[in-house]
């Protein structure tokens, strides 16, 4: 009889991309932020040409390292640990190669910009090479703006599609019914290749939507971390995040609409937070509470439990 499948013991692809699924840049900059803390290379870099529409994603021109003008386009990179961890041919069947903080080289990044179009051949060409490399499991991160304090920890949902895999991590099933981004697409076309995959998303602030949140960023890392049980530095993301919460309530100190706002939104998260909670009367006063507040610039976006 075999052992119990453990998607999240095994060679892991973590996945992000700039654009829709990305407000405050927190999950893109979650990816760059292991990109940068891991030892990984380039195994593959999609072609621009196929999925980018230049007028909406446009190229840019910089200087390189020699001095010399050149263009960036836009795309999306699959990077590979630079010495892969060898597959226990003995276990591989059952997937239980411990991801620890010693076996770090377990973990696959894509990252990049969210296609233009052509989306089910990026995504078959995605899973080609994740298949190829033997990748047990799929961590998608995404960030989204909601109606939530800048002061209190950052919030995460988790959710999955695999009922082997909501057993094993105790999390739920997304309910969300709407427009969706390239994350759902890759989700839903591994899952049918029997690829396990997992969504973690940060809810941003969205009256400070207009710049990075590295406070989510460290959210989505904290809970990237929980998951696949591997130790990921930080780099200066604790600092940054630290500087980012103050800044805001440097601005917030000097508008009463908006601290005024903000005190709402602690009451509100204090509320959702309190050990007297229940249940099923407590998400139904916190919502009400989001449709009856007035926000400070008549918009907001309501939040959203979905890849």
């Amino acid at each position: 009889m075999s052992k119990a499948r453990n998607p999240f013991r095994g060679r892991l692809l973590v996945v992000a991309f700039e654009g829709w699924n990305d407000a405050g840049e927190a999950a893109s900059s979650a990816v760059t932020t292991l990109q940068e803390q891991l030892d990984v290379i380039a195994l593959h870099t999609v072609d621009p040409e196929t999925y980018y529409d230049f007028q909406f994603n446009r190229p840019t021109i910089g200087f390189d390292e020699e001095g010399n003008r050149a263009l960036t386009w836009p795309t999306s990179i699959l990077y590979a640990p630079m010495v892969p961890a060898e597959l226990d041919e003995s276990v591989s069947e059952d997937l239980l190669l411990d991801v620890t903080g010693a076996n770090a080289n377990n973990i696959y990044l894509l990252q990049g910009v969210e296609p233009s179009r052509n989306w089910l051949t990026f995504t078959n060409e995605i899973l080609d090479i994740a298949l190829a490399a033997d990748i047990s499991a799929i961590v998608l991160l995404g960030s989204m703006l909601a109606d939530v304090p800048h002061t209190r920890p950052i919030s995460t949902f988790v959710s999955s599609e695999n009922a082997a895999v909501r057993h094993e991590l105790d999390v739920e099933r997304s309910t969300y019914e709407g427009p969706v981004g390239i994350l759902s697409v890759i989700a839903a076309a591994a899952e049918e290749a029997d690829i396990p995959t997992v969504a973690i998303w940060a809810s941003v602030p969205h009256y400070v939507h207009q710049g990075p949140s590295p406070k989510a960023t460290l959210a989505l890392i904290d809970k990237l971390e929980e998951i696949v049980d591997v130790v990921i530095p930080r780099g200066e993301l604790v600092a940054e995040a630290a500087e980012w919460e103050e800044n805001i309530n440097k601005l917030a100190a000097e508008d009463e609409d908006m601290s005024s706002y903000i005190a709402q939104l602690e009451q509100a998260r204090d509320m959702v937070d309190s050990p007297e909670a229940t249940g099923e009367s407590l998400a139904q006063e916190f919502e009400r509470f989001l449709r009856t507040t007035d926000k400070p610039d008549g918009e907001g976006t309501e939040p959203q439990t979905g890849l």
